[in-house]
């Protein structure tokens, strides 16, 4: 079934499928996110599972609440909620394969009557006003082209005193230099990301719907092995990469996926970007 969702998105997302399954061990993680290491958490299968706990604790998720997972991905954190909070979680995904992979993981790890995953656009859903406690969003608003379509949509759908979390990719100011929105420009469109907004645009945007009670705390310094891990990948690979696409075995999507990781490394050395943590709550 064909959609309209996001076009660029679920191009990259079918086009680097393998990529993250086979170099990012989503094979055993089901998590295409980056993780959140500290003293417990310090290699990535314990990190990307870390992230869910951190993001789970900041907003206080309780057992049984109803968790809207926006942007899935292939279900990681929908299981882990299930799995760990005895959550009712309902992934959307704007990416076909991944609504497939998502169902299929959430079998395998026997949490399937806890979730259900749609192929939908976070920003116009289908579902009820005031139908979740939570709205999630892990590394996913950072492909919307205006981050308040996300804000408006997920105000809507929360419950009087629902709370959104957020751990994303955020510029540090804007504007910046032309030679360095060209930087990060190099990187974005890499990944499918039209632009980043900072921490305080997003504080307005949430404001602007009427939420509250906004945080925002950089934890970029958490995530840095993340960060050089996928930089190695691309250290590695670039080069084979771009041979084999001249053969015709390797995409455009893929060689372009392993020259992001290069280009944010080198975009987070001249400080342009932060990996943040955000919440907000929409007032009782």
């Amino acid at each position: 079934m064909a959609n309209s969702f996001f076009p660029s998105v679920q191009s990259y997302y079918e086009g680097t499928r393998w990529d993250y399954r086979w170099v990012w061990g989503v094979r055993n993680t089901y998590a295409l996110h980056f993780g959140y290491y500290d003293e417990q958490a310090t290699h990535h299968v314990a990190a990307v599972a870390n992230m869910n706990k951190v993001m789970a604790e900041l907003v206080h998720i309780q057992p049984g609440e109803k968790v809207l997972d926006a942007g899935c991905g292939v279900g990681g954190s929908s299981i882990w909620l299930a799995k760990q909070l005895n959550c009712q979680v309902v992934g959307i995904t704007p990416v076909e394969s991944q609504v497939r992979d998502a169902q299929s993981n959430a079998d395998k790890q026997g949490v399937a009557a806890q979730t259900a995953f749609h192929l939908a656009d976070y920003r116009k859903t289908s579902f009820e006003n005031a139908s979740f406690n939570v709205v999630w969003a892990l590394e996913s608003v950072c492909h919307a082209e205006q981050k308040i379509d996300f804000y408006r949509e997920a105000f809507r759908l929360l419950k009087p005193g629902g709370r959104l979390v957020m751990a994303d990719t955020f510029r540090n100011k804007r504007p910046y230099t032309e030679a360095d929105e060209q930087q990060l420009r190099s990187w974005l469109n890499c990944w499918a990301i039209p632009d980043l907004d900072t921490a305080v645009e997003h504080e307005a945007h949430a404001a602007a719907v009427g939420m509250v009670d906004f945080t925002f705390r950089d934890i970029t310094q958490h995530t840095m092995r993340s960060i050089l891990n996928i930089k190695e990948h691309g250290d590695k690979w670039r080069w084979a990469a771009t041979f084999l696409n001249k053969v015709g075995i390797v995409s455009d999507v893929q060689v372009s996926n392993l020259w992001g990781t290069i280009h944010q490394y080198d975009a987070l050395q001249k400080n342009l970007w932060c990996y943040g943590l955000l919440s907000a709550r929409k007032p009782e």
